[in-house]
């Protein structure tokens, strides 16, 4: 009689704490694979946290995770297309006009989908793209800089504050189609969100203002960055 080896058997079927793992984690027994692909897609999700630790209770995407990715996705021949997908609140400033920087920065083309909102610091972000999408139910909510927690009132404050202000907008209008003065009038509006100065966009608006390129999601989005990351043929390939 042939006895199955115990050892074999546990080896070779997943554990039923695996099973469980996934279940309470994923909502689903079996998690499916993606292909192999030459587009990385970066998700930039909740509040962008900065220098300061955020409380374990938000929903954060820390700025010193995604600058390794960056540098990896630039350096990685494999990788031919970046796709960014926003789902932010905003959060750290100069964290997130550090992220825009980079990805504005990278030799491979890219692409920005804002699906839910993409407020506050995360419009630099959004332009930071070769293109950028924005889904019809989105918003993005434009403000000027705010800082939280005690501040001394100093004329030095006032102009950090400023100089603050004045990178976001120079960042933004040079990486859009939006007027410097119509980015201004909205940000300083009065009246429009509840008790605050700013202006609140959705879907068409964005596109309608210059600050995103077309209304659309995933399915668009994937079309465009596939033909940016066509090979541009030459003169010579063109005349034969």
């Amino acid at each position: 009689m042939n006895e199955q080896n115990p050892e074999v058997k546990e080896k070779d079927t997943p554990s039923a704490s695996t099973l469980v793992e996934k279940i309470q984690q994923l909502g689903q027994s079996s998690v499916p694979t993606a292909p192999e692909s030459n587009i990385h897609v970066l998700s930039i999700i909740g509040q962008i946290e900065g220098h300061v630790q955020l409380p374990p209770q938000n929903k954060t995407t820390k700025y010193e995770h995604l600058i390794p990715q960056l540098i990896a996705i630039e350096q990685n021949p494999k990788i031919e297309g970046l796709m960014v997908i926003l789902n932010t609140v905003g959060g750290d400033v100069e964290a997130g006009l550090a992220l825009s920087e980079m990805i504005a920065s990278l030799s491979k083309p890219t692409v920005s989908v804002v699906l839910g909102g993409g407020h506050s610091i995360g419009i630099p972000i959004a332009t930071s793209a070769n293109y950028s999408f924005i889904a019809p139910s989105a918003t993005m909510t434009i403000h000027p800089v705010r800082l939280t927690g005690l501040v001394i009132g100093v004329p030095q404050t006032f102009e950090y504050i400023d100089k603050m202000q004045d990178r976001v907008i120079q960042f933004v209008t040079s990486h859009s189609k939006i007027k410097e003065e119509t980015l201004k009038e909205l940000m300083f509006e009065k009246g429009n969100l509840t008790r605050d100065i700013g202006t609140n966009v959705v879907g068409k608006e964005a596109v309608k203002y210059g600050l995103i390129d077309e209304v659309g999601g995933i399915s668009g989005a994937m079309t465009k960055l596939n033909e940016l990351m066509k090979p541009v043929e030459t003169t010579e390939e063109l005349m034969q």
